[in-house]
């Protein structure tokens, strides 16, 4: 097993902090990575950097723990000041003995002014408490939810990547065979001008290059679009990319046993760790609700303070209170118990969201496990076809220029070495991403994975939507020198 997933089973989430540590640490790996222009590495720092998506994933976090801020005020002490000033005025009409007496000497018009200051305190409030446990139990998720975002934007980017590769390798056996054909079927017209090939020969060797013209052009749209994809995780525009090496490593990732696997996928999933982190959520929104059937207590000082201009009163008035007070709902109208069963059946929900994800990665992580040992193996017969190939074209060419083959057979030859060289390609590629999969499906894609990857490029074999296609070994692979003389 790699020192690396060593530590994916220590445990990749032990705490909150260290999950937005080993975060921050993923992007600042690869931010920091000094790498020339357009290879993968400079490829995903501006995905990093420029990606919507994991934008607001970040924006979500940052939201959550706000809420939790929202939420635990209530727990810390509260301060109220208010004040007020009024003109008054009284309108009587009523008429006694006592109000004929005082009628010289009552003011009818005066101001009055106030104020009072309140602080309070929470000594128990467990429906506020448990607010504050399930706010940072959805801290918890978010930052599962943002690792899983990372992770699934360095798949992203890593895919768009290589299937621009797969389109430029595909795109290079497309035009190199129609250029093969082509040249065949100038080389049919002349031997059919003097007579020596009959029409049905130009007919068949016509068709093979207009197929082959139209899986050139199907691969010059597919290799347009790949750029295009790519464009829009990072915001820009590339002119050129490196290639992939011919002589990449194509071995079983450590650990080599499937189970190892989904032991990892179980400890470290991102994805899995969001799912069970939202049951706990659910757990906590159950114990706020049955909290509302619980009383509050908290401690309170007041002081008022209140004084007007009436001719009648003079000095002004004041009082001040310490004291502790408690509340208690009796009845709500069934809405405490309503409450209640609506978030007990989103905790059942929950954890049979949390157990769909869990056979879910079990299943994913065993899929792809094999699939990257069958890519492996692959990769190999994908190799010795084209060598098979080769030979079996020349093998045919020179039964032609003895006249035991026909041109479609020749043909058909040629198009089966090409169609080998692009199957070859699409194994390659095939296996890379597949294994950047596994981890990612395991938790475990980080900038590491991208810079071991990013080591297999070659600068100097650029590719472009302009540039030549292919890369040498291609090259050679596909030339099969001049078209058969009969």
């Amino acid at each position: 097993m790699s020192h690396k997933h060593e530590k994916a089973f220590a445990g990749w989430w032990p705490a909150s902090l260290k999950r937005r540590a080993a975060l921050s640490l993923l992007t600042v790996m690869v931010l920091g990575g000094q790498a020339h222009a357009a290879d993968l590495l400079t490829i995903t720092r501006d995905a990093l950097e420029n990606d919507a998506d994991l934008a607001a994933a970040r924006a979500r976090l940052s939201s959550t723990e706000a809420g939790r801020d929202v939420v635990g005020g209530g727990l810390l002490p509260q301060i109220n000041a208010s004040a007020e000033a009024a003109y008054n005025r009284t309108y009587d009409t009523q008429d006694s003995t006592l109000q004929s007496i005082t009628r010289g000497t009552q003011d009818d018009a005066f101001s009055s002014a106030g104020a009072s200051l309140e602080a309070s305190q929470a000594l128990y409030d467990a429906a506020t408490s448990r607010e504050v446990t399930q706010a940072e139990r959805q801290i918890e998720q978010e930052a599962f939810n943002l690792a899983a975002s990372e992770q699934q934007l360095l798949l992203d980017v890593a895919n768009a990547y290589f299937e621009i590769l797969r389109a430029n390798d595909v795109l290079a056996a497309r035009e190199a065979q129609e250029r093969a054909i082509e040249r065949q079927l100038e080389q049919v017209r002349e031997q059919f001008e003097v007579g020596l090939v009959a029409i049905t020969d130009v007919e068949d060797a016509m068709a093979s290059f207009d197929e082959a013209r139209a899986e050139r052009i199907v691969a010059q749209s597919d290799l347009q679009v790949s750029f295009e994809a790519l464009e829009r995780l990072t915001g820009k525009r590339y002119e050129s990319i490196d290639s992939l090496s011919g002589d990449m490593p194509i071995d079983i990732p450590t650990p080599t046993g499937r189970d190892e696997w989904v032991e990892l996928a179980l400890a470290n999933s991102p994805v899995l760790k969001s799912a069970q982190a939202g049951v706990e959520v659910s757990r906590s929104g159950l114990d706020v609700a049955r909290a509302a059937r619980l009383p509050i207590v908290e401690a309170f000082a007041n002081y008022d303070y209140s004084d007007s201009d009436n001719e009648l009163v003079s000095g002004h008035d004041s009082s001040s209170q310490v004291g502790l007070r408690a509340s208690m709902p009796l009845y709500t109208g069934g809405t405490t118990s309503a409450q209640i069963r609506q978030n007990t059946f989103e905790l059942e929900a929950s954890q049979y969201d949390a157990e769909a994800q869990r056979r879910n990665t079990i299943q994913q992580v065993r899929s792809l496990f094999t699939r990257v040992q069958n890519d492996v193996a692959t990769v190999e017969a994908r190799r010795q076809a084209v060598v098979s190939n080769r030979s079996a074209l020349e093998a045919t060419r020179s039964g032609y220029e003895v006249g035991t083959r026909n041109i479609v057979d020749v043909l058909n030859a040629e198009q089966n070495l090409y169609d080998a060289v692009a199957a070859f390609a699409e194994a390659r590629y095939d296996f890379v991403l597949d294994r950047l999969e596994l981890f990612q499906q395991a938790g475990t894609l980080d900038a590491e994975d991208i810079e071991e990857l990013n080591a297999q490029l070659k600068a100097g074999e650029p590719v472009s939507l302009e540039f030549e296609r292919g890369s040498v070994a291609y090259r050679d692979a596909l030339d099969i020198g001049a078209p058969p003389r009969r």
